[in-house]
């Protein structure tokens, strides 16, 4: 069975692969950060894409994304598909705003101990510009990793360009593109394959669902050539093949049960009984005769 048609997707949901990225991208300190997803901030559906919380604040994250992490981090992420203007900027500075002023009680969320962190594949130009029009400044601290200062800027701030990230490093976010590099690939997918908890694996599936979905033909270019390599992917992504496995196998006793059907005039029971197809089973054909 072609990889690809486990994953056919018209729009591949890009955010879940980077919830799963952003964890394993901090695996080495994961007891010290606490991951709350599509934190929301008020009862109405405003939402930020994730809240990461530092829980000792003496604690430096070995992955130079987290350095400028303190007790509350505010993280949006813009997939493939998505602009990112200075707009989004402020709209970003926004929840981080919301974030700080509903705590229970005053002051319970410090300003200083508050930060936000935008993360984008592509370097976002026009969006520094207007950055740069505006008085902020524009330092790249690590490869890829754009601090932003300024009498302007209300909180600490960095902007992580996926693409131009350490390519020993962070495997994870950099296969997270639709122009995934054959190389990125396969060391991400060495590196999974020495993953064991369950949390951790969880997160590998979730970003290998996004970046087979987004670049198919170079996963099925590297499965015909490698057979290794098609292994490791097997076993990674195994409970997506069975599922899949599992779902064809239905679609084609549902085809055998109408065929008997139409060609006998059997009941569906009677049909399902042929076909010897167990009685616990028997509802989920029916429903869909």
């Amino acid at each position: 069975m072609r990889l690809a048609d486990i994953l056919e997707a018209v729009n591949i949901q890009w955010h879940p692969g980077f919830y799963g990225a952003a964890e394993l991208e901090f695996i080495s300190n994961k007891g010290d950060l606490e991951f709350q997803r599509e934190f929301n901030l008020s009862k109405e559906p405003i939402r930020m894409d994730l809240l990461i919380i530092k829980k000792l604040s003496n604690i430096r994250t070995k992955n130079e994304i987290g350095h400028i992490f303190r007790k509350f981090n505010v993280v949006e992420y813009k997939s493939n598909d998505d602009a990112l203007s200075i707009d989004d900027y402020y709209k970003t500075v926004g929840y981080a705003c919301l974030y700080k002023g509903l705590g229970e009680t005053v002051d319970q969320i410090p300003a200083n101990e508050l930060t936000i962190s935008i993360f984008r594949e592509s370097y976002p130009r026009e969006m520094f510009e207007a950055m740069k029009n505006l008085g902020l400044e524009i330092k790249e601290r690590y490869p890829g990793i754009y601090y932003i200062s300024g009498k302007q800027a209300l909180f600490d701030t960095q902007v992580v360009v996926t693409k131009q990230l350490n390519r020993e490093t962070h495997r994870t976010l950099r296969v997270l593109s639709k122009h995934v590099k054959e190389e990125d690939v396969r060391a991400f997918v060495e590196e999974a394959a020495l993953i064991s908890e369950p949390g951790d694996r969880n997160n590998v599936d979730a970003v290998l669902q996004v970046s087979v979905s987004a670049n198919k033909e170079i996963y099925e270019a590297i499965r015909r050539c490698d057979k290794v390599m098609c292994e490791a992917l097997r076993e990674l992504m195994k409970e997506d093949f069975e599922k899949q496995e599992q779902e064809t196998r239905q679609v084609t006793l549902l085809e055998d049960i109408k065929n008997l059907m139409d060609t006998t005039k059997w009941t569906a029971e009677q049909a399902m009984a042929a076909l010897k197809i167990p009685e616990a089973d028997r509802g989920k054909y029916i429903t869909k005769l």
